[in-house]
């Protein structure tokens, strides 16, 4: 399949409108993340979190209210996914089919046209959360350490730098949106271990792409030594657009029907796998290949880098 061959866009040329579009969207994540915060799980959360189904509606309000005496203080109840469904959150870490009878025979007699059944329900322990959420945070931090590691050995550390960069610009936006959309969307984007997953496989997917670019460079590069550095940069983000595109494309794909069709408890890693999967796309074109020219006209510059041998080593 071959599309958007021998295109020329001067994706260099706009790079001050990229790094503005780039400026607002860390704003707004960080923002979001500061004034709101992200909500989380009940993986790093710990307690006990079940999902009750029902015949017809149950106010969240008015289950809260029954709740409150068996799981000893004021839970958190909201609906799942639609009116049938609800969440409820506790920090109880008691008997869980003791407090799944009681959940359950509690809400059936505050509301017997409803005929509510348990889901599903899930319990974390304090320590085994803290544990959970240390290691989540060191696999993020870890994966960007190996990943600046990896492009540094391979190409150069101007490189390295733009691709970091790059993978911490899509983490902290997509949590900035997933910060800012909770509560919001018919669906939970409570950070767990599923979301978690998503950010890993983001990063994945972006230095991929990433790396494809800076491939491409060193070898038009070598290539083309008469032509001026940002000109070669352009020719080889355009020589890479047909393959971005339809590797993004054909993912995205999959991720749609994933979210229209994979159940409740999916659509919040399909949501911030679409959500990553794009911002990833952009940043690999508008941010890690600028973000490494500036850094190499300030090596030039500086004369840690010789202008005559600035193409990075070949692997």
């Amino acid at each position: 399949m071959r599309i958007l061959e021998n295109t020329n866009y001067n994706f260099v040329g706009n790079t001050k409108i990229a790094y503005i579009i780039t400026g607002g969207l860390l704003l707004l994540g960080l923002a979001s993340l500061i004034l709101k915060g992200i909500e989380p799980g009940i993986d790093f959360l710990g307690g006990t979190e079940i999902v009750v189904e029902t015949d017809t509606p149950v106010a969240p309000a008015a289950a809260r209210g029954v709740l409150a005496s068996v799981l000893g203080s004021d839970p958190e109840v909201k609906e799942y996914g639609g009116p049938n469904a609800l969440l409820i959150r506790s920090t109880y870490g008691g008997d869980v089919d003791a407090l799944q009878r009681q959940v359950q025979q509690t809400l059936a007699q505050a509301f017997p046209q409803a005929n509510p059944e348990i889901g599903r329900i899930d319990t974390v322990g304090p320590r085994f959360a803290d544990d959970l959420k240390r290691g989540a945070i060191y696999a993020v931090l870890g994966s960007l350490l190996v990943i600046f590691l990896y492009v540094m050995l391979r190409f150069h550390w101007t490189y390295s730098a733009g691709a970091v960069l790059c993978l911490a610009h899509d983490v902290v936006v997509t949590l900035g949106v997933i910060s800012l959309l909770e509560g919001i969307v018919p669906f939970s984007l409570q950070l767990d271990q599923t979301l978690v997953a998503a950010f890993l496989t983001i990063v994945g997917y972006s230095i991929n792409d990433t790396v494809v670019v800076y491939d491409r460079i060193r070898e038009f590069t070598n290539l083309f030594k008469s032509e001026p550095f940002d000109r070669v940069v352009n020719r080889a983000i355009n020589s890479t657009l047909s393959r971005t595109v339809i590797t993004g494309g054909t993912t995205l794909l999959s991720l749609v029907v994933l979210f229209f069709f994979g159940g409740e408890t999916l659509k919040g890693f399909a949501f911030t796998m679409i959500f990553g999967i794009l911002l990833g796309t952009y940043s690999s074109i508008f941010i890690a290949s600028p973000v490494m020219m500036a850094l190499r006209g300030w090596a030039v510059k500086r004369g840690r880098m010789k202008p005559a041998a600035t193409s990075p080593r070949a692997s």
